[in-house]
């Protein structure tokens, strides 16, 4: 398997998986800490910036998954072609979503960086858990780019097969 098709099939898995448990070790040690009456003043917060990772990095992988959720009520009724003609529809709409709040995303991640704010307990610039945003917006563009492509192609299959 080349690295490139790793990358798309398991980076945002693995991704996900390790930061879970990096979470979860966090989050554990941090109770056992507390009874002690010695709690770090970073783990929430650390916490806080993993989750916001695993939000973004995790509707990429629930595209790359189909498990995002869908009604299906109009599209069931319709034959193969016109469903798949929506779903190109429903995909580029949802692709320039992803590409605004990329776009938006950085601007707002510029705007952090100009401040210079620091995190409260961590004292790392602001702009990293701000960064979660567009980088979030530019993997759900990839994958839904990936899907149009897919559905393109159905589509042409569908068109010739007629």
């Amino acid at each position: 398997m080349t690295a490139l098709k790793w990358i798309n099939e398991h980076l945002e898995k693995w991704f996900l998986i390790l930061s879970l448990i990096v979470m979860v070790l966090v989050t554990t040690m941090q109770v056992v800490l507390r009874e002690f009456g010695s709690a770090t003043v970073w783990a929430e917060e650390l916490c806080r910036y993993i989750m916001l990772y695993q939000v973004w990095v995790g509707a990429s992988y629930a595209i790359h998954e189909d498990a995002h959720i869908r009604i299906t009520a109009l599209t069931n009724i319709l034959k193969e072609k016109n469903k798949l003609k929506v779903e190109l529809v429903v995909l580029t709409v949802w692709l320039i979503f992803a590409l605004w709040l990329m776009i938006e995303g950085c601007v707002l991640v510029n705007k952090v960086a100009i401040m210079g704010q620091l995190s409260p307990a961590m004292q790392i610039p602001m702009e990293v858990p701000y960064a979660s945003v567009p980088l979030g917006g530019l993997l759900m563009a990839i994958r839904l780019v990936q899907k149009i492509i897919v559905t393109l192609k159905k589509l042409s299959a569908e068109e010739e097969a007629a």
